[in-house]
């Protein structure tokens, strides 16, 4: 929405990644042949740490993605990242897919393939590795990919979990001998 100015309204309109990952076409046989629709995978994202998936279907492409895209922008969910990449290695699985992310050091890049390059692009994620092994249907591949992404968790939730303060969970590159230097 734009107001008299022609400036953007930050409250209402909020700006959003999206990213097409898969369509297809699918048919269902009736009495007199078959009827033809659309079914498409999409991904939303803030690019501030913010992601959701979803599949649309539809008897077009276009009201498909429009579909798609409704119900991604509904099941967003926060992902806790590290800087420029995720806090730590995690895998997981979905189907006969499986999925393993790796945090990566800043200027390595988005080193992933189709499915999960579109995902971390509309999360924000500037830095990381991930391999995708066993089946590669984008949409068990994606699925896996959330699945590793909610898994996730950031150092203070970790800390909290254990009973335990930050900075007892999070090491620091100081020795022993440094510390004693510095008291």
């Amino acid at each position: 929405m734009a107001d008299v100015k022609g400036k953007k309204n930050s409250s209402t309109a909020e700006e959003y990644a999206e990213s097409v990952l898969d369509v297809r076409r699918v048919a269902k046989v009736i009495k007199g042949g078959r009827r033809f629709g659309f079914s498409a995978l999409v991904a939303v994202g803030d690019k501030k740490g913010r992601v959701g998936v979803a599949l649309g279907k539809g008897r077009e492409v276009s009201a498909a993605i429009s579909k798609a895209l409704k119900r991604a922008k509904k099941n967003m969910f926060e992902v806790p990242l590290y800087k420029t990449t995720i806090p730590f290695t995690i895998k997981a699985k979905h189907g006969a897919s499986s999925v393993l992310i790796r945090s990566a050091a800043k200027g390595t890049g988005v080193i992933a393939g189709g499915a999960v390059r579109s995902v971390m692009d509309v999360l924000g994620v500037k830095d990381v590795l991930a391999k995708s092994f066993g089946s590669g249907n984008p949409q068990n591949v994606v699925k896996a990919t959330v699945k590793a992404l909610q898994m996730l968790k950031s150092a203070k939730q970790i800390a909290a979990t254990r009973g335990k303060k930050l900075n007892e969970i999070v090491s620091t590159a100081k020795t022993t001998e440094e510390k004693d230097a510095i008291a």
